[in-house]
């Protein structure tokens, strides 16, 4: 019989929910154990948020080689090294990954390598990829945290070479002359954004009449207008109806209201649809329930319906996002340990999409204010009128800000910009603080910055922007 670890905690997967609720666990005081079968940090540090940015700032590096005549600067003989692109991101998403490895150590969390499964309520046997049994881990309390992965939906056929996932679009040896990327939420507009700028003709497909159909209208118009501008091609209101591989490459059969087509590439992204990485766990030897492969949880404390067994991070549903992982990681470990904490918002979570231009929001679109029966005040700031971006030539985009006309309160903010993703955490504090207008325009503003046309959009709000 293999060796029985025991610890005040074991987490069953390390990525982003996982290893922040180790660690936190591990600052409290607890013994902490955590299953991972593949590198610590999980899909997002490897294979998905960390590398697909170092992926993308080589794009928007690419884009500025594209745009350097307007910025006084030419040159001669300008050369791709693909590969070298695909490596650095690789070892940032590697050199991260130790990084985690270290705080382990640091924190004296032992990781036991394998794949576990619930053989009772508090006990995981820990297997080999060969099936060997290498370890039993018992814990007072379990936290799954097993994440997410593409789910094949009907007609599509992943293979991984011709028709493939954002994990193998990460790391193709050569750049495709032509792709088809099924789905326009983030995955798919960034991917179509890196590929656009080394030269690939992208065909971006969404079945929703917007592409980033969760955030706010202006926003996505305004996207889809600079992705067109770019050369990347849009069709909405399309829907799937098979995507195969074929000869060299791959056809994808669509219907819209134009009718059916066949389109042909070298590639196709699927960057639709996930399922919880629920199954092969033994969820049902100790009675966990699973609903259409996502465990259910109370979200005040993470609990399952089994005592001592909690689960956080994408197994548990939406949002699908690294940051909401990590805060229900943190929150559900303070409350294994009982000290004090609070209930996750979220109504302010914090999304972004790492394009050129980036968009970032936080709270609700103007559609779900008047959806939910709100009066509003809505400020809106270009950047065509802000000093910094038009210094920078980064001048596309704005901040739309939108107020509750009763009480002032900030029920949402989209920006669309460079830089958004990192202006939309002002605008995150001001609403967890439930800030009003004035807050935002009485606190002074470096200038020049981006960050003063959310200043602006306040201001416009209240009907006096100062410089539109």
């Amino acid at each position: 019989m293999a060796e029985t670890k025991k610890y005040d905690l074991v987490v069953l997967g390390g990525g982003p929910g996982g290893y922040v609720a180790a660690i936190r666990a591990a600052q409290l005081g607890m013994k902490v154990g955590c299953v991972e079968r593949d590198k610590l940090g999980g899909i997002c540090l490897n294979w998905g948020c960390i590398p697909s940015k170092a992926l993308l700032k080589s794009a928007e590096v690419m884009w500025n080689f594209k745009e350097s005549k307007e910025y006084g600067i030419s040159y001669d003989n300008l050369k791709i090294d693909f590969k070298k692109v695909i490596k650095r991101s690789r070892d940032a998403a590697n050199r991260l990954s130790n990084g985690v490895e270290y705080l382990f150590k640091k924190n004296k969390i032992e990781k036991v390598g394998g794949i576990g499964k619930f053989i009772g309520p508090n006990k995981l046997s820990v297997v080999d990829n060969y099936g060997k049994e290498v370890a039993q881990v018992e814990g007072k309390n379990i936290i799954i945290s097993t994440g997410a992965r593409p789910r094949e939906l009907p007609g599509i056929k992943i293979d991984r070479k011709k028709v493939v996932t954002s994990t193998e679009a990460m790391i193709l040896e050569s750049i495709p002359k032509e792709m088809i990327i099924i789905g326009a939420g983030a995955i798919g507009a960034e991917f179509a954004y890196f590929y656009n700028a080394f030269g690939t003709k992208v065909t971006l497909i969404e079945m929703m009449p917007n592409i980033l159909p969760i955030e706010d209208a202006e926003v996505t118009a305004q996207l889809e207008r600079e992705f067109k501008k770019q050369g990347i091609e849009i069709l909405t209101e399309t829907k799937v109806e098979s995507a195969v591989a074929a000869g060299d490459g791959v056809s994808v059969k669509v219907s819209n209201k134009k009718g059916s087509q066949e389109l042909k590439a070298d590639i196709a992204l699927v960057a639709i649809g996930i399922q919880g990485n629920s199954d092969g766990l033994g969820l049902e030897n100790i009675g966990v329930n699973v609903e259409k492969s996502w465990i259910k949880v109370d979200k005040t404390n993470y609990g399952t319906d089994v005592k001592g067994v909690y689960a956080v991070g994408d197994v548990i549903g939406p949002p699908w996002l690294a940051h909401v992982a990590s805060a229900e990681g943190i929150r559900c470990v303070e409350g294994i340990a009982g000290v004090e904490t609070e209930v996750l918002d979220y109504n302010s979570i914090p999304g972004c999409t790492y394009c050129q231009p980036q968009v970032a929001s936080i709270g609700i679109t103007e559609a779900k204010a008047k959806e939910l029966g709100y009066e509003t005040k809505i400020g809106r700031f270009p950047f065509t009128a802000n000093g910094k971006a038009i210094a920078t030539n980064e001048a596309i985009g704005f901040v739309k800000l939108i107020f509750d006309s009763k009480y002032g309160e900030l029920l949402g903010a989209h920006i669309i910009g460079h830089g958004a993703t990192e202006l939309i955490a002002e605008l995150g504090v001001a609403k967890k603080l439930e800030t009003t207008p004035y807050e935002i325009i009485r606190t002074v503003h470096a200038h020049p910055t981006l960050s003063e046309a959310v200043m602006e959009a306040a201001e416009d709000a209240l009907g006096h922007a100062i410089d539109i």
